[in-house]
């Protein structure tokens, strides 16, 4: 594992050459999408933001398995997606 400092002077540590600070990605993503999704990592966020999802509605469009094949998105996000997808009457497509 590296650690790094992004030039914000954020600390982190990096097991992968990512240059990606995850602090200043995931303020990023915040500012960018609120409250709209649950808490997500920073690498989910940029994996839903790279293939232009905005809104939580978006994912209705995407099964389970085509967001596991992002990069960035594993597992452990599905879970809070699934229950914030559930709460609004809406699945990941089948």
């Amino acid at each position: 594992m590296t650690i790094k400092t992004c030039t914000n002077g954020h600390t982190f540590e990096k097991t992968s050459s990512c240059p990606v600070c995850p602090i200043c990605s995931r303020e990023e993503m915040q500012k960018k999408y609120g409250d709209e999704f649950p808490k997500l990592a920073a690498p989910a966020l940029r994996a839903l933001d790279r293939i232009g999802i905005t809104k939580l509605s978006q994912l209705t469009k995407y099964s389970e398995k085509e967001l596991l094949a992002l990069h960035g998105f594993g597992p452990s996000s599905l879970t809070p997606l699934r229950h914030a997808l559930r709460q609004k009457g809406l699945t990941f497509k089948t």
